[in-house]
């Protein structure tokens, strides 16, 4: 999510900076570029297209999302999601493996792709001039995908070794895949999007088409186009590419399975030699904006912002610099996912403070929201900063094309865009005080601890 290093693509853990961007994004609406000009069609294929004019800069950003992420892959496959977006750079009937890439560089542009656990996103960013040989590259590889098994142990080979780089030796990812398993008792989303290793391991050429029959198709995509374009040249564009790939069978509703009510308190610990700092996180299972009621998830968004945002929020004036304890706190809510999703805490101690009293510090902060609310003034301020942060990340039509495509691939629309800044700026302190109320209770949350390899009652 480019956004995290890996060996050939992005993907998941990456995909936790642009889904929070995207989140943000989501609040600031026609602030970021000249809305009254963006344009949404659909193909005769079925392939819905958003465009977003913005003329500042001589550049273009192309995406294509696809409506599939690893919380969509059949049970025992876990990984074939963010595998398929590694094998969508191999060769196609028409062009062979490594051309698209060499294209893209040839016109000084630059590609990549990521993979989440509702969607995978495929984007390039060019000169205006290069859109049309972007689209005809997409449009190619979308049906036209060529694979063999020696693809398949080439590509195996690397996911399985980024799982190794980025989970296996990282003792905090290692943490955050348990936790993750134990926050979700049913729901999809406690896989990692990297899957599970021994599942990764068997993957093979006829998951792989199989996992392309079903899902990449121009019927089960969005494309966005934003930057120094004109909607329809844009158009005419797509028709000429997009628009000759043959409509694919009508997927079934994406009904995942229902997670029970959480009503226990689950810890989970990880004692390692490689831990210097103790750590914790707490996580409660929460709406996000596709889930939740009118108004709660901007609440949730504007709770975690005042709670643990910034240098500027409670956690962070509480805990850091008045009582000197922590090193580092803060909180965030995880709004854009097609089920519920996850508002977490988290700190780390300061010097020869106790985790056990950073734990203690935030739980205080939480409940006194709960009991008290938040003032006017804080909910204000929050809100302006939220909006005027989002104003300068709509200076890239990266942003821009994350905004939208996101919305789009978890079942939104362009309206939805655009009549978010006034949901945010209608949310009320009596919905945040409900939302803490409601959902931030310590009898149901998961807590992980990251504790250095001695003895446990020194460091809690």
């Amino acid at each position: 999510m480019e956004q995290r290093t890996k060996f050939t693509r992005t993907s998941e853990v990456g995909t936790l900076r642009a889904l929070l961007v995207t989140a943000a994004l989501t609040l600031a609406g026609p602030a970021l570029a000249a809305d009254d000009q963006v344009r949404d069609f659909v193909l005769d294929n079925g392939m819905e297209v958003v465009v977003i004019p913005d003329h500042r800069e001589p550049i273009a950003t192309h995406m294509v999302w696809y409506k599939v992420g690893s919380a969509d892959e059949p049970r025992g496959k876990s990984g074939i999601a963010h595998f398929f977006e590694h094998l969508m750079f191999k060769a196609t009937a028409n062009h062979p493996a490594g051309e698209f890439d060499r294209a893209v560089s040839a016109v000084g542009g630059s590609n990549n792709a990521f993979t989440s656990y509702d969607f995978t996103a495929f984007h390039e960013t060019v000169a205006p001039s290069a859109l049309e040989l972007m689209m005809s590259f997409e449009a190619d590889r979308m049906r036209n995908l060529i694979l063999t098994d020696k693809d398949i142990k080439t590509e195996r080979d690397v996911i399985l070794e980024e799982r190794r780089m980025s989970i296996d030796d990282n003792p905090g990812a290692v943490l955050d895949e348990e936790v993750n398993a134990t926050v979700w008792q049913n729901q999809p989303y406690r896989i990692q999007v990297l899957g599970w290793m021994q599942e990764m391991e068997q993957l093979n050429l006829a998951d792989a088409r199989a996992f392309y029959d079903k899902y990449y198709w121009p019927n089960n995509a969005v494309l966005i186009v934003a930057g120094d374009v004109e909607p329809e040249n844009v158009r005419a564009l797509a028709e000429k590419t997009y628009g000759k790939v043959a409509r694919g069978p009508d997927l079934p509703p994406r009904v995942r399975p229902v997670e029970p009510e959480q009503n226990t308190r689950r810890t989970v610990t990880l004692t390692d030699a490689r831990v210097s700092v103790p750590g914790f996180s707490t996580q409660w299972v929460v709406p996000s904006y596709h889930t939740a009621k009118p108004g709660e998830a901007e609440a949730l968004e504007l709770l975690a912002d005042i709670l643990g945002g910034g240098d500027r929020s409670r956690l962070y004036q509480e805990l850091v610099v008045k009582q000197g304890i922590a090193s580092s706190v803060g909180a965030y809510f995880q709004g854009a996912m097609l089920d519920d999703t996850t508002f977490t805490v988290y700190g780390a101690p300061r010097g020869d403070a106790k985790l056990s009293d950073v734990e203690a510090g935030v739980n205080a902060e939480v409940a006194r929201i709960a009991i008290e609310g938040v003032s006017e003034y804080e909910l204000q301020k929050a809100k302006d900063r939220y909006i005027a942060s989002i104003i300068f990340a709509g200076d890239d039509p990266n942003d821009l094309a994350n905004m939208y495509g996101s919305m789009l691939a978890l079942g939104g629309n362009v309206q939805d865009v655009l009549e978010s800044p006034d949901r945010i700026r209608n949310v009320t302190a009596d919905q945040i005080k409900a939302a803490a109320v409601r959902y931030l209770g310590l009898d149901h949350s998961t807590t992980g601890y990251l504790l250095p390899q001695q003895k446990r009652e020194g460091l809690i």
